[in-house]
């Protein structure tokens, strides 16, 4: 089987999406696509799938001509497409989603909720995966959650199957375990068109690749027969250097210190940040990374523990206390916990700071459109203009969206939760110069990343949990992965 995409063309009303691309994909090979966000990705596989129609242009399945009416219409031909945005409903069980309009039932209609949980185990022990089918989605982590949409597509037996930023949320060990079923499924003869911002994950699992840029297929390689300095200079339209600024902190006192924090899946967490300093949380999943940020910010509830801020005690009531205190959580989630997807990118970013622009009773508009098209600017969030809603931009624009809300907002210490996770190597790069901007003015910054060379290189020092508890804080300094890795997983 094989599909072919020619001189595909998009636009949304003035914005041309894409201006003429070509992508083909064969049978038992794994098809990359590379491209800065915005450049078009998502929106080739939408038209593939049925979720959009092209304006232009040709695809032909085994040379017929072929267009699909939905979404479903193509699942039913084969083409599944697990999609960066987890498609799931929260307040449902796993089992319930993962069978949703594919309900096994025995011989009187009735739902045979044995035979679908078996089945269900089934497909997330292929993945090493062992989440209680019984769970709520709502409870289950980023990367769990993925993990389900990726065994929801291994039901439908599906002969292409789309994976977009499929590792962004998983821990190593899940990704080698995904790599491995990709690979048992290419003998089989399941083809992979596999769109990803993690340059290395190429030469692992890829046959071949095809790079984008601004709604044009640039170039098609080998992964084989070509260099990384090539697809990000194909990316960017320019040479882009080394991904990592240096680093030269010049520290000042601490800004915070939390004390032998305890809450809901951790324990005992001390820690201390200074002004001008990047610390780095590492671990695994399940680590209490995240699950420590939100208690210390005031979204979950501290069980015991002290919090420092400038040196006096203090503890705050909610996140709104927690901001008003110079504090800014970049949240893992940024669809659900980090934007109002539905409001416009000047109502996101100005929500922090909509008290400094009230004068009396009245919103002072010409300033915070100025400091909401300088933030923009700043960080080249790609969009027509601030009026659009939030839910139209690409997943590494809406991530510098965020950023731009917490950056205008004041905050001298900054909570990074994941800050480069589906987002290109153009736009990482921003982003770590943008850590270093801010480090610079004295900002405080704590990073989480599941991204080792991420933690290694942005990183000051570096805090590693395992299962809930403190393994040690290191220098970044000379660090290496096999020091931080064996910290994570419980070593000495």
């Amino acid at each position: 089987m094989k599909i072919e995409m020619t001189g595909i063309e998009k636009a949304f009303g003035t914005n041309k999406v894409l201006q003429g691309v070509n992508f083909d994909v064969e049978s038992g090979e794994v098809h990359a696509l590379m491209g800065e966000n915005g450049a078009g990705k998502s929106t080739l596989m939408n038209i593939l799938t049925g979720l959009l129609k092209k304006d232009a242009g040709s695809i032909k399945v085994d040379g017929q001509e072929t267009t699909y009416a939905s979404a479903l219409d193509a699942e039913h031909h084969g083409i599944s497409f697990i999609h960066q945005e987890m498609n799931n409903f929260p307040q449902m069980s796993v089992i319930d989603n993962m069978f949703l309009n594919k309900e096994i039932k025995n011989k009187i209609g009735l739902m045979n909720q044995r035979k679908m949980k078996k089945q269900a185990k089934s497909y997330l022990d292929q993945l090493g995966s062992h989440i209680n089918v019984d769970n709520k989605i709502a409870d289950l982590s980023v990367g769990e959650q993925q993990m389900v949409e990726i065994a929801k597509s291994l039901m439908t037996d599906a002969k292409f199957i789309i994976m977009d930023e499929p590792t962004a949320a998983l821990t190593e060990n899940e990704t080698n375990i995904l790599f491995k079923t990709i690979r048992d499924l290419k003998k089989k003869g399941v083809g992979f068109i596999y769109i990803s911002h993690r340059m290395e994950e190429l030469w692992k699992i890829c046959d071949r690749v095809t790079v984008m840029r601004d709604g044009i297929s640039v170039n098609t390689y080998r992964t084989q027969d070509v260099k990384e300095e090539q697809i990000v200079h194909d990316m960017v339209g320019r040479d882009i250097g080394d991904y990592y600024p240096k680093r030269n902190p010049d520290l000042g006192p601490v800004a915070l210190k939390a004390e032998k924090l305890s809450g809901n899946k951790f324990t005992d967490i001390s820690f201390e940040v200074h002004e001008g300093e990047i610390l780095g949380f590492s671990g695994l999943m399940g680590a209490g990374r995240t699950e420590t940020m939100r208690a210390l910010f005031g979204i979950d509830k501290l069980k015991s523990g002290k919090i420092y801020l400038h040196g006096k005690e203090i503890k705050f009531k909610d996140p709104n206390d927690a901001i008003k205190h110079g504090i800014g959580f970049l949240t893992e989630d940024r669809k659900s916990e980090g934007l109002v997807l539905d409001q416009s990118l000047e109502d996101n970013i100005a929500l922090p700071s909509i008290d400094g622009f009230r004068k009396r009773l009245l919103i002072d508009q010409k300033s915070e459109d100025e400091m909401v098209n300088m933030l923009m600017k700043r960080l080249t969030v790609k969009a027509q203009s601030a009026k659009v809603s939030a839910s139209s931009l690409s997943g590494g624009n809406q991530q510098k969206v965020v950023l731009a809300k917490w950056v205008g907002s004041g905050s001298r210490i900054l909570i990074l939760d994941e800050p480069t996770r589906g987002v290109d190597v153009g736009a990482k790069k921003e982003i770590y110069e943008l850590m270093n901007q801010l480090t610079a003015r004295h900002v405080a910054i704590i990073m989480i990343s599941s991204d080792l060379p991420e933690v290694l290189s942005m990183s000051d020092r570096i805090e590693v949990l395992y299962e809930g508890k403190q393994m040690g804080i290191i220098d970044a300094k000379g660090a290496t992965q096999e020091q931080v890795m064996k910290l994570a997983t419980g070593g000495k």
